[in-house]
């Protein structure tokens, strides 16, 4: 089984100005919804693993973020794609759970429900904490350059603090085109 992680905020969506607390403020980052569904056509399950310190300050509730997720998976539904589960941490970081990135709590999940020989999985996200959970899970670890990674640029080093052997892609589009070349046409 092929399986990918994304981090949703600053991959599938812009960053918010803080928390995004309602489907109204949530959009795609242009072409990462179908990324995805390239991705699931190409046999790949995708899961998300996304920190959500919002429902543990109070900012919203489960039902505002069953709602945003709702919006995601309607629009990513419209382009051919799917996200196959959502896992994310309710917790507000002084909370000290296992599953807060950048600890490995959800991706181990994940990788558990779904089987998946943890160095075999392909953990794609915009911010250094989703990163590093993915090193500590032993996974293929990639940087999309939006988001938070949004001043970096591939080919160029990393800050300090990113795990060795981070690939760096444009975006989560440009993550996929790699991985899933386009065949060259036949000639007739």
């Amino acid at each position: 089984m092929k399986l990918a992680i994304l981090d949703r905020d600053g991959t599938l969506n812009p960053l918010g100005e803080d928390f995004i607390t309602s489907p109204e403020e949530w959009t795609a980052v242009p072409g990462a919804l179908e990324a995805v569904a390239r991705l699931n056509h190409a046999g790949w399950h995708v899961a998300l693993a996304t920190n959500q310190p919002g429902l543990g300050r109070g900012l919203f509730d489960v039902v505002a973020l069953n709602a945003i997720h709702a919006k995601m998976h309607k629009q990513l539904s419209a382009v051919g794609g799917r996200i196959d589960a959502v896992f994310y941490c309710p917790h507000a970081p002084e909370e000290e759970c296992t599953c807060r990135k950048p600890g490995p709590g959800l991706l181990e999940q994940i990788s558990d429900r779904y089987g998946v020989e943890r160095h075999d999985v392909q953990v794609v996200g915009s911010c250094l904490a989703h990163l590093q959970a993915g090193a500590a899970l032993g996974a293929q670890l990639h940087l999309v350059c939006t988001g938070s990674a949004a001043g970096l640029v591939p080919g160029q080093a990393l800050p300090p603090g990113y795990p060795p052997g981070t690939q760096v892609h444009d975006s989560l589009a440009a993550f996929v085109e790699q991985l899933l070349p386009t065949a060259p046409l036949m000639a007739v």
